[in-house]
């Protein structure tokens, strides 16, 4: 009984852990892209449904664990880049069009080798300048809310040493217990019902917008989600279809777009909690747990509207203060990877620097120049120590996608860490639906299906 049971509850964890952990970015970076209070709860919620609806048919068709998320470090980059020209019509419009480029690198190949192409420091780089407006939260939040804000941070602290994989959920709880002794009920709020909705909106598209805002989301979706996501799966020894998971996703994110949902994409560091030993002793058995997971995530957007209620309630600093919690082990897991290689060093420090400063040039915000500037950076010091070309890089980290932490698998430190070179995962010789598998990978289990 005990087997059977393991994976559901290592799925409803999955889903627990990572809806409470990051929501609250979700929510931030929506509404700092111009959506209203009930835009934003419609966005969760089309985000919920499309990645659960994706994680089950990803698990039941290939029976490997292969969970979904939204973009966390996407949410970050709305939060970074701030209201765009044309308003949240054109913000759904680059959604629309960030998922057309991702469904378009699974089918084809050449397109997702571009990405993996960009080097490892000039990513880390441009996801750390992206993240450190909101990992700079707490700290404005123990100066602005000292009263509120204290209580969690501490909390984040105590639990972050014991317990980690709980820390944010217990420090979002702390803030829930703060803000209703501190406000006067829900009515206050003037946001959207309890009762889920969704709110479509009709897309707008202008130049500024797609090289702004849907490039760069494109570009942190698959640089800080996507890859590193399938290295866990094959740190696990698992050989997952590429092609197949960057078109589901792609495909839900274009399905949420339109409520309001920026990104869907393969889990990354919460993805270890359905794929490693704790949700089954036997691998073929832990698909069981995304599929439970999605079905949780899924479920648990049905509170979409009491979770913005929730939002609407608190000062704006103390529920970004409890994303930016979230969020700092993956700013240090960016910093790593972008001062890792000395060579490149200072063309990553610019790429943080530019993509830091927030700045808006043309219409178009720092990630995009950000990236720019450190590409540039590094041709110029290649070209005059008459180096290599541009440096090939590793999956740059799974950026906490919905920030949880591997139970006490050394697999996952593994597979985030030491993961095999971006290009083997796509390789034009990788195995893609036909095979169910990576290029490098280790040798597939006994049991994992292959793709019909």
């Amino acid at each position: 009984m005990a087997g059977r049971t393991q994976p559901l509850v290592a799925g409803v964890v999955t889903a627990l852990v990572g809806f409470a952990s990051s929501f609250t970015v979700v929510l931030a970076g929506l509404r700092a892209a111009g959506a209203t209070d009930a835009q934003a709860a419609s966005g969760l919620l089309a985000l919920c449904v499309t990645s659960g609806l994706a994680a089950a048919w990803l698990g039941l068709r290939y029976r490997i664990p292969m969970s979904v998320a939204w973009s966390t470090p996407g949410a970050a980059l709305l939060v970074a880049t701030g209201p765009i020209p044309g308003g949240w019509p054109a913000a759904v419009g680059a959604f629309l069009v960030s998922g057309a480029l991702i469904v378009a690198a699974g089918l084809f190949p050449a397109l997702s080798r571009a990405v993996a192409a960009i080097p490892t420091p000039i990513a880390g780089a441009m996801l750390a300048g992206v993240l450190l407006p909101l990992c700079t939260a707490p700290v404005r939040a123990l100066v602005e809310v000292p009263a509120l804000a204290a209580p969690v941070v501490l909390t984040w602290l105590l639990l972050h040493r014991y317990a980690r994989r709980w820390a944010v959920p217990a420090a979002l709880a702390v803030a829930v217990v703060a803000i209703a002794l501190t406000t006067s009920g829900v009515g206050a709020a003037g946001g959207p019902g309890f009762r889920p909705v969704f709110e479509l909106t009709a897309p707008a598209w202008t130049v500024s917008a797609v090289v702004g805002l849907a490039l760069p989301l494109f570009l942190v979706t698959m640089a800080a989600q996507n890859v590193p996501g399938m290295a866990v799966l094959v740190g696990y020894g698992y050989r997952p279809p590429f092609g197949a998971g960057l078109r589901a996703t792609g495909l839900a994110s274009l399905a949420a777009a339109p409520a309001g949902g920026h990104a869907v994409n393969l889990a990354a560091i919460s993805a270890a909690l359905a794929a490693g030993p704790d949700a089954h002793p036997d691998p073929d058995r832990r698909w069981i747990a995304s599929v439970t997971a999605g079905t949780g995530l899924a479920l648990l957007g049905l509170g979409a509207g009491v979770a913005t209620a929730l939002v609407a309630l608190s000062p704006p600093v103390l529920i970004e203060a409890v994303a930016g919690l979230a969020l700092l082990g993956a700013l240090a897991t960016a910093v790593s990877s972008a001062v890792a290689e000395a060579d490149s060093r200072e063309a990553a420090v610019v790429t943080f620097v530019v993509t830091a400063s927030g700045v808006t040039l043309l219409g178009v915000g720092g990630a995009f120049w950000g990236l720019l500037a450190g590409w540039l950076m590094l041709l110029l010091f290649r070209r005059r120590s008459g180096g290599p070309g541009p440096v090939s890089g590793r999956a740059a980290g799974p950026a906490s996608d919905q920030a949880a932490e591997p139970a006490s698998d050394q697999a996952a430190g593994s597979a985030s860490g030491q993961a095999e070179p971006v290009e083997q995962l796509v390789s034009p010789g990788a195995p893609r639906d036909d095979g169910g598998g990576v290029g490098g990978a280790t040798p597939r289990r006994g049991g994992l299906r292959r793709g019909r």
